[in-house]
């Protein structure tokens, strides 16, 4: 295949976008900073990725005994795998018309029992 062809068909091929790609555009960066930070705390074991254990192991350490059909119900929340990416967009759809600020600031309640 010649240059000019290679070179042609990349242009006319467009790969579909993904519908995460903007979900870093709807939060200012101290906002993502507090997602990632709240996504670490989950992440129990580090993989980048939440999963069922991670939620058990997060609730378990907020005094919480959760049931397996609870964690099931939460994680059917999310199409796929949820790394960092999958979190964001998931707080940008629940977040969709309300103040985002608040509810970080009401999630972060959470885990902040000491009020610092």
């Amino acid at each position: 295949m010649s240059a000019a062809k290679r070179a042609k068909g990349k242009t006319t091929k467009k790969r579909p976008q993904r519908a995460t790609s903007n979900v870093f555009a709807m939060f200012d960066q101290s906002q993502i900073q507090e997602f990632k930070e709240a996504f670490n705390m989950i992440d129990q074991n580090r993989d980048g990725f939440i999963d069922k254990e991670d939620l058990h192991d997060m609730l378990a350490s907020l005094g919480k005994n959760p049931s397996d059909e609870y964690l099931e119900g939460m994680m059917s929340e999310a199409p796929g795998p949820i790394n960092f990416t999958m979190f964001l967009t998931m707080f940008g759809e629940r977040l969709n018309g309300t103040d985002p600020e608040d509810v970080i600031r009401n999630a972060f309640t959470c885990f902040d029992e000491d009020g610092s």
